[in-house]
Order: structure tokens, then C-alpha cells, then sequence
């Protein structure tokens, strides 16, 4: 399958979510709901997304954004998978059982964020100690330690 092909099946899968590709770089970007995140996810690996090469979130202070690289390698093609969880629910499946990659990552966006992956098998603290309290990455995170920078910058 090509990145065109690659184009046409997501964009009939998913007809209003259809990805944008970058015709130099060969990368998409697909967005997803938080529902169907772990079927898309399925789908592209089933499509020869073999290699999942990030996952992060960014807190836009309204909801969490959570960004997934996936990439194939006999495509030369990758895609940023997105979806966004609300701040009071902060929970959307795990990606574990589909790259075993997304393990230690999934625990670092919930050490940092609090965002809970549903069904990863081992979701505990990776960088911070278990009794630290709060989540730093989050905009409303509090701690008489952090220097707060002027507002002008």
C-alpha cells in the first residue's frame, strides 16, 4: 500500500476525520475521537504502522491533546494520531496491547499529565516518586517552588 492508497482507505474509514498528508514529507495527521481512538489505532497498525514512535499530550488548558507518531517502515510514511480528553475525565485506552513501545510512554504522560490509559498493565510513576502529589505538566499545577516567569514574556 502507498500513501495514496494509504490516503484513500483512512479517508473512507474515517470520512469526517480525513487526513492531511504532506506530499514532501510523506506524514499525515489523522484526528480522532477519544472513542474510536484505539480502533484507528488498530486499523493503522493492521495497514503496516508497525512502529509507534511517540506519545505525548499537551494540556491547552480547556482538555488534554494527546499526540501519537506512528510510522511504517516499508511505507516511508508516518502519521500524528490525535485526539483530545477532557480535563475532568482525563482516561482514553491504552495502545499497549498494539505496540508494546507505548508502555513506559503512556506512564510518563501519566506521571506528568495524569491521564489515565485504560487497560495498560502496569500504570504507576516513572520519573517522579509514588508519594509526589500533582501532575507537574498540567497548566494548573501548583508548587511553592516554581519560579512563575513575568507575564511579558
Amino acid at each position: 500500500m502507498n500513501i495514496d492508497e494509504l490516503r484513500e482507505h483512512l479517508c473512507s474509514t474515517y470520512p469526517d476525520l480525513c487526513p492531511l498528508f504532506s506530499v514532501e514529507y510523506g506524514d499525515g495527521m489523522l484526528m480522532v475521537d477519544s472513542s474510536r481512538l484505539h480502533e484507528a489505532a488498530s486499523d493503522l497498525r493492521d495497514l503496516g504502522f508497525d512502529r509507534l514512535g511517540m506519545v505525548t499530550a499537551v494540556d491547552t488548558g480547556d482538555e488534554f491533546e494527546l499526540v501519537y507518531r506512528v510510522q511504517s517502515r516499508e511505507m516511508h510514511a508516518g502519521i500524528f494520531v490525535k485526539t483530545r480528553v477532557a480535563r475532568d475525565v482525563a482516561s482514553i485506552a491504552s495502545v499497549n496491547d498494539l505496540w508494546p513501545a507505548a508502555n513506559w510512554q503512556e506512564r510518563e504522560v501519566f506521571d506528568m499529565f495524569g491521564i489515565v490509559f485504560e487497560g495498560h498493565p502496569d500504570l504507576r510513576r516513572i520519573l517522579l516518586t509514588d508519594d509526589w502529589v500533582g501532575y507537574p505538566l498540567r497548566k494548573d499545577y501548583e508548587d511553592e517552588r516554581i519560579i512563575r516567569r513575568p507575564d511579558y514574556i
